[in-house]
């Protein structure tokens, strides 16, 4: 049981709230939430990405398992404490992918293909990519673009955008730069001993790349409510400024309150995040699904 535990937590099912964030918005976007088939579908391919995604975190653990001893945090995650025996956390990493991949294949080819993708791209990361300056933060941008694509080919879209790609990975490495920004501060000059591409980085490179990737992400956001109006309405535009208030708020919190480490733990902590996130939500599913009734 004491390995099972390790296990679950290994796999982090609080960072399985980001495959929720990015696996849906096709089903959402698409106007399609509440059907009930494409819903299962999506739910589905959103449980097979959680799979998936948590062996890579197995992996990446049993990779990293001597720096994170190093760590002031991660040493007490339960393959470094020893809470999950490496024997055991190595034949997890084997058969969750292979029994996730077949069940991805039967419910739909495209799917396994991606998931496959993405674990193959994740252990590159593992292995070389993630000491690499830059591709390391490109390479966590492709997998919630793959995310993205998990949901999408699961149904049949009619109205998805191609700009919602856009748009999600650069949040996503929004996200990404923000979680280096702050760990470099946290670690200070022990950063290199617990990830050694982090020579490569300083606070103005990280700092300069944030600048960049927040205005691409609001301009592309934006270019997106405006490419791809809600039944000849722009109103999608009325998201933009709760898009920027999320944005300018995951700064505060990472300029401000030093927090920011993990974008998945600042998300399930800070209610005006949440608030945030709802007010978008609703937002959007007045637009797409309540207005079009009422024109």
């Amino acid at each position: 049981m004491r390995a099972f535990t390790g296990l679950i937590r290994t796999m982090r099912p609080k960072q399985w709230t980001k495959n929720l964030l990015f696996v849906f918005p096709a089903l959402v976007f698409d106007g399609q939430l509440f059907i009930l088939e494409p819903f299962l579908r999506v739910s589905a391919a959103f449980i097979l990405f959680c799979m998936v995604s948590g062996t890579v975190y197995i992996i990446n653990d049993l990779v990293d398992v001597n720096s994170d001893r190093e760590h002031p945090t991660k040493r007490n995650r339960p393959i470094p404490s020893g809470r999950l025996p490496v024997p055991v956390a190595m034949v997890a990493a084997v058969l969750i992918p292979l029994v996730s991949l077949s069940l991805a294949l039967w419910l739909s080819p495209p799917l396994a293909g991606i998931l496959a993708i993405y674990l193959v791209l994740q252990l590159f990361y593992s292995f070389k990519l993630k000491h690499m300056v830059i591709i390391d933060v490109l390479t966590l941008m492709i997998g919630f673009i793959l995310r993205v694509a998990a949901g999408v080919v699961v149904i049949q879209v009619e109205n998805f955008s191609p700009w919602l790609y856009a748009c999600t990975g650069l949040l996503a490495l929004f996200l990404a730069i923000g979680k280096r920004r702050q760990e470099l501060l946290t670690l200070g000059d022990g950063a290199v001993n617990v990830r050694q591409i982090f020579q490569e980085y300083n606070i103005p490179l990280i700092d300069d790349m944030l600048r960049v990737v927040t205005t691409g992400t609001l301009i592309t956001y934006t270019l997106y409510t405006i490419e791809k109006p809600t039944d000849g309405t722009n109103l999608a535009l009325l998201t933009v400024p709760i898009v920027m208030y999320g944005l300018f708020r995951y700064l505060y919190l990472i300029h401000v309150r030093g927090e920011g480490s993990a974008p998945d733990e600042v998300l399930l902590k800070d209610r005006p995040l949440q608030l945030t996130l709802v007010a978008f939500g609703l937002t959007f599913i007045v637009i797409l699904y309540i207005v079009p009734d009422m024109l």
